[in-house]
């Protein structure tokens, strides 16, 4: 039996929270078998005093199924976590960087139900809110889809960001701080990354770049429930997340797996926004075209509230294409209004004290 022979045993063990396994996270250091002994190490970083023994069981029960394991040797490096900042995840190995008074994950489980585009309204939304109370330049965004990254496009911007000493800056447009991989790579050039790249690149966003003083970190996560989600809540604390979910059962199902996901992590959820909720032909008759009542439902079963809803508009789309978001670029309009109702909501709740339960 070969250390490869384990490994891929070990993959049928899954990170608490997660649909991805600890071998393609990158948690297994070594694996041997030595006279029916298999031998695993395994370097976690948590706060959560629960999670190493759950997967000492898990691999224990795991390694004792593979014919001529007798006895198993498990040794996991737990490093511990900081603590975090009040109202944060505790799965964070790190507090939160200086300055930063709110972070906010932005995710959906679900590709495709335009979560990039929200993020994008909504951290414009929360800039000009902000400058009006005379704090701007107050409002970050952090694309964390490495694969797929459309907040430049959708935010009008270029080139790469400048490098002060060991920092990278953030771009900035519309009043909000952006770093994003699509500042880093050639926009021909296809990201191929296993998990522990992917969880580095993010660490770095959150460690290495030169956010300044902020009020909010939005940060646009890409689909599912792996790497990058992982990577997120060990290395950042974070204040809550967003779900965003279109009306079909087809979206709901899988924003609510990714609401489930964050609780397990301790990740509070600030609430659900549905998105393309519906859509006004040219005579002004309301079109339901993704069905109805999706969002409403998820927020109940996750035992959280509905944010908002915005309609499918072709001023949304066009705002994204060109770089001027329809909160910039028609700030009056009733879409521009839906964000900012959206963006009012989520400040209020990130200002006002947390109710723990008893």
């Amino acid at each position: 039996m070969t250390s490869d022979d384990i490994k891929e045993q070990l993959k049928q063990v899954k990170y608490p929270g997660f649909s991805r396994d600890i071998v393609s996270f990158g948690l297994v250091r070594s694996a041997a078998f030595v006279d029916g002994t298999a031998k695993v190490s395994l370097a976690i970083t948590t706060s959560d005093p629960k999670i190493p023994l759950y997967v000492k069981t898990e691999v224990d029960k795991c390694l004792r199924a593979m014919p001529g394991v007798k006895e198993t040797i498990i040794d996991i490096a737990v490093s511990a976590a900081k603590t975090p900042a009040a109202g944060g995840n505790l799965g964070g190995n790190a507090a939160a960087p200086k300055g930063i008074a709110h972070s906010v994950a932005i995710a959906s489980g679900k590709g495709g139900v335009g979560k990039s585009t929200f993020a994008v309204n909504l951290a414009c939304a929360l800039a000009q809110i902000l400058t009006k109370r005379e704090r701007p330049g107050r409002v970050g965004l952090m694309d964390c889809d490495i694969y797929g990254p459309s907040v430049p496009l959708m935010m009008g911007l270029q080139g790469r960001p400048e490098v002060d000493g060991d920092f990278l800056v953030p771009m900035e447009r519309h009043g909000v701080k952006v770093m994003s991989m699509g500042f880093l790579v050639d926009e021909n050039t296809p990201v191929v990354w296993r998990g522990p790249m992917i969880m580095k690149t993010i660490q770095q966003f959150v460690q290495n770049v030169k956010w300044g003083e902020l009020d909010v970190l939005l940060v646009d996560l890409p689909p599912g429930t792996g790497d990058a989600q992982l990577s997120l809540v060990q290395t950042l604390p974070l204040d809550g997340a967003i779900l965003v979910t279109t009306p079909q059962a087809a979206a709901t199902n899988i924003a609510r797996k990714g609401g489930l996901m964050f609780q397990k992590v301790n990740v509070p959820l600030l609430g659900v926004a549905e998105n393309m909720s519906w859509f006004v032909d040219s005579a002004g008759q309301k079109h339901a075209l993704f069905g109805t009542g999706g969002g409403i439902v998820t927020a109940e079963k996750l035992g959280t509230t509905l944010l908002g809803q915005v309609p499918l508009l072709s001023e949304i789309r066009e705002g994204g294409d060109s770089g001027m978001p329809v909160v910039v670029k028609s700030p009056e309009s009733p879409a521009a209004e839906t964000f900012r109702a959206i963006a009012h909501t989520l400040l209020d709740r990130l200002t006002k004290p947390r109710v723990l339960p008893a």
